[in-house]
């Protein structure tokens, strides 16, 4: 379960991990952690190199319940998401991610056949979604946008709320 601190405003409570960023100043763009989860090897252990190239902290697993297993311990900005995938599907994934950390943004990964699924994540709450075969360049924009509009939520909680 996510660790939650009251805030005097309303009773109303702020993820930890939103807490300690008001309290410690958020992080800029030069420091953001993304999780990358596919179920096919090839795509996954490439996309992961790529993303490492260009220096982005970045971790890989294979399945929706690696990655749920993973959110129990660490924080990531920005997660890349397949769809579809053996077990736990993307959209299933995300519901669950979603309801462990609101703030955390997730990009979609659809193939052709799967647009509509893609269409629901965001329904659901993903901030995008990115047709695969994925050019890495549309994934950093979409990576970097995501981002973006994660620290400006995280500021808005911050400025809305005291911290004490």
């Amino acid at each position: 379960m996510m660790e939650r601190r009251r805030s005097r405003k309303r009773g109303s409570s702020l993820p930890v991990a939103s807490w300690l960023s008001c309290k410690r100043g958020i992080k800029g763009m030069e420091s953001f952690k993304v999780l990358v989860v596919d179920d096919e090897p090839d795509f996954l252990e490439t996309i992961v190199k790529r993303l490492q190239r260009r220096k982005i902290d970045v971790t890989g697993v294979d399945s929706g319940k690696a990655a749920l297993e993973l959110l129990e311990d660490r924080h990531f900005d920005v997660v890349i998401l397949d769809v579809r995938m053996p077990g736990m599907d993307g959209i299933e994934t995300l519901k669950v991610m979603k309801r462990k950390r609101p703030l955390m943004e997730v990009i979609m990964l659809t193939g052709h056949a799967s647009f509509e699924s893609g269409m629901q994540g965001m329904r659901l709450g993903a901030f995008d979604y990115v047709m695969k075969p994925a050019s890495i360049t549309d994934l950093l924009e979409k990576i970097m946008k995501a981002y973006e509009r994660k620290l400006l939520h995280e500021k808005k909680i911050c400025n809305a709320r005291p911290i004490g």
